[in-house]
């Protein structure tokens, strides 16, 4: 690892999953529409698929 990934730390596929007794656990809502795998993106008033254009309000 360079110092220059060391210092902004790491990004990867990895920031979107946590384990909970040791299972993976996906941190993001996955579209309803698409099904697993495409997540909903968080914007600061809802949430939207970039593949099939859903959008979710936040309440």
């Amino acid at each position: 690892m360079s110092k220059k990934e060391s210092d902004k730390g790491l990004k990867g596929v990895w920031n979107l999953y946590r384990i909970e007794d040791e299972k993976i656990v996906s941190k993001r809502t996955d579209c309803p529409k698409c099904g697993r795998g495409v997540f909903l993106a968080e914007h600061p008033d809802r949430y939207t698929c970039g593949r099939c254009g859903y959008t979710k309000f936040k309440a």
